[in-house]
């Protein structure tokens, strides 16, 4: 489908989702966020749903102002998938011990290493610029320096809710090692300091929700948020990287007899901030479960624990602003999913998965989701698919 165009006070809402499927909720934030006095364009993917402040699945394009709530309290987080020379044939027939060792090796839920893992421990990670990025913790705020030993040691680690690690399957039987996390506790806490701040400054006190409190340029705030959420999200990808190689090694390990190969990895933040020129202007675009996508940019949209991922490449549609979902897309909320589903429905919908089929997963079951297959249609020209992908191995906090 091409986008439907919603009226909206200050500019038009692009929707590449069908309004009349969006709940009420998201569609009075999409309508929230198109009356702010610095917004120049909002485009809205298909995977779009209910968020703090902004929805999830909205790309934001704002001139000189940044709202910390539309970036997401998960600053910089991601998706990373690699493509390995193994295939469906060099699988075992049981699959528990492979997802012990990866629970071994990459810390999930609220977990952490016991010492930090750098990047020295792997041969040949590229890395750059590591030292500079942990010198630079000194300039973030000084109310989350307390943090620093926690987030060295969170440094490679999962995580909880929608991340997860899995081991999948194209189309020809190739295997492939996806993982999807962000910046851990410590963004969490850069991001709902600044948030707290924005809503005290006085530009902020007549918009129409309060969570949707920006900074504007050339203010000394505007810079100590700009600082950390950068630093956020180059920490993010070093996450990424960091478990990307814990999980490359136990691979390697566990299929010694194949000597593993990987191709180029691809990574993609889905909640950040980048600056970006359209129309002639120089804007701020906040991508809030989206992607950026432009043309022949690969890119990584995943389902759920029991469905189908996408490998995509850009088409570059400007007016998504180069963007495409970040995923389904929640079609119930946490608690609504844990009063629908039973875990007997969850083992059903994740038969042929090793995974974890508890209550403590339940809120993730598949029929929480949207159908990722019709979220895929509906972005037919903001992306194309490259390869698509089904989980046999998902490592859940």
């Amino acid at each position: 489908m091409s986008y439907v165009e919603v009226p909206g006070a200050k500019v038009p809402i692009r929707m590449w989702a069908d309004p009349a499927s969006v709940e009420d909720g998201a569609m009075q934030q999409l309508r929230n966020v198109a009356t702010l006095p610095w917004i120049k364009g909002l485009a809205v993917m298909p995977d779009v749903h209910y968020g703090k402040g902004a929805t999830v699945g909205s790309v934001i394009a704002m001139q000189g102002a940044v709202c910390p709530a539309a970036v997401g309290v998960d600053i910089g987080c991601g998706m990373s998938a690699v493509k390995t020379s193994l295939t469906a044939n060099d699988l075992p027939g049981d699959l528990s011990r492979l997802r012990t060792k990866v629970e071994q090796a990459i810390p999930v839920g609220r977990g952490m290493h016991d010492s930090p893992v750098t990047p020295d421990r792997f041969h040949g990670l590229a890395t750059g610029g590591w030292d500079d990025f942990w010198g630079r913790f000194d300039g973030v705020a000084e109310a989350v320096k307390f943090r620093l030993e926690r987030a060295t040691k969170q440094m490679g680690t999962l995580g909880s809710g929608n991340h997860m690690i899995e081991l999948c399957t194209d189309s020809v039987g190739s295997v492939w090692l996806m993982l999807h996390s962000g910046s851990r506790n410590i963004g969490k806490e850069l991001a709902e300091h600044h948030i707290g701040i924005a809503q005290k400054l006085p530009h902020n006190q007549g918009l129409i929700d309060r969570d949707l409190a920006v900074f504007v340029a050339d203010t000394p705030q505007m810079a100590a948020y700009q600082n950390d959420l950068y630093w956020a999200q180059e920490y993010a990808k070093y996450n990424r990287t960091i478990m990307m190689a814990l999980l490359k090694d136990v691979v390697r390990k566990e299929f010694k007899k194949a000597r593993v190969t990987f191709e180029p990895e691809v990574s993609c933040h889905h909640n950040y901030v980048a600056r970006e020129r359209y129309q002639g202007m120089d804007l701020l675009v906040t991508r809030k479960g989206a992607i950026s996508a432009r043309a022949g940019e690969y890119g990584i949209i995943p389902g759920s624990m029991g469905t189908s991922s996408y490998i995509v490449k850009g088409l570059g549609n400007e007016r998504a602003f180069n963007s495409a979902s970040h995923g389904a897309g929640r079609r119930m909320s946490r608690n609504a999913a844990k009063r629908h589903f039973t875990t007997k429905d969850l083992e059903e919908q994740t038969r042929g998965v090793e995974c974890r089929k508890d209550s403590g997963v339940l809120d993730e079951i598949p029929g929480a989701y949207k159908n990722i297959d019709q979220v895929m249609e509906q972005q037919r020209d903001l992306v194309e698919v490259v390869a698509k992908l089904k989980q046999f191995v998902c490592v859940k906090g």
